[in-house]
């Protein structure tokens, strides 16, 4: 995989976290979208979702301590979703919290419950946002 590729699974990861960028990314990258659907069917489930996710994790956790603290979060989860992601109240994500916190907003972002994410989706979420 090259690093392009890489690093639009991260970006994709990230935006999947928070669905405002994932709207916003997609559907001005269609090919950002691409990248994710691993499966080509023109959505990304939450498998896909999960995976990149996962990934960016990885990216993310530098000190290699399977945990992301606020730091290495870098803002992409607000204080109060850093505390109700958090069980063990450590002030850290471990990766299985940080997936979970993934599982939530994706189901979030998919009103129909189809366990996908199409551009149409992704497109009232863009208007609902703004």
């Amino acid at each position: 995989m090259n690093q392009k590729t890489v690093a639009t699974m991260i970006a994709l990861s990230a935006a999947v976290l928070f669905l405002a960028p994932l709207a916003s990314t997609a559907l001005a990258a269609p090919s950002a979208l691409k990248t994710i659907d691993t499966d080509h069917d023109g959505t990304v489930d939450l498998n896909e979702a999960k995976a990149a996710a996962s990934a960016l994790f990885d990216r993310l956790d530098k000190d290699h301590e399977g945990t992301l603290d606020r730091k290495e979060l870098r803002g992409r989860v607000s204080a109060k979703d850093l505390a109700a992601a958090d069980p063990d109240h450590d002030g850290t994500l471990t990766k299985d919290e940080y997936l979970e916190l993934v599982t939530q907003r994706f189901k979030a972002a998919d009103p129909d419950n189809d366990g996908t994410l199409d551009a149409k989706e992704l497109k009232t979420i863009v208007r609902l946002l703004k």
